[in-house]
């Protein structure tokens, strides 16, 4: 932007499988921007998906486990939400084990557009300009 020169170090965007941002992640990547990854889980709204579910099962951990872990193999910061001391502890835990290029890729294929939270911002599009 013509109107500053400082490039910002982040950008916090709602972010998961359910929800790419392929265009909003070449866009900072190409600028050295980082992206922080806001309900990474999906609000929980998708932890029973087959996909999540067998590669959970791979790897003997959760499916909240599977959905920090893809955002940390992309590169992102992500941003779990639980009020519950065991559940934080365990969306900690995702370094020991990696998901596969296979179990990327099913992944990746999720995207459905599940925006999470429109009804907090009164159902207003993210992705279009007022």
């Amino acid at each position: 932007s013509p109107r500053t020169s400082v490039v910002p170090a982040a950008n916090e965007v709602e972010l998961h499988p359910f929800l790419r941002k392929d265009e909003i992640e070449a866009f900072c990547a190409a600028r050295g921007i980082r992206l922080i990854a806001y309900s990474p889980l999906a609000r929980a709204l998708r932890l029973d998906h087959p996909s999540l579910e067998a590669a959970a099962a791979r790897h003997g951990v959760s499916t909240a486990q599977v959905l920090v872990r893809w955002s940390v193999q992309h590169g992102y910061v992500p941003l779990p939400k639980s009020v519950r001391s065991e559940r934080v502890a365990q969306n900690v835990d995702v370094f020991a084990f990696e998901l596969s290029a296979q179990e990327m890729a099913a992944l990746d294929a999720l995207d459905e557009r599940l925006f999470t939270e429109w009804e907090e911002w009164g159902q207003l599009d993210p992705t279009a300009l007022p």
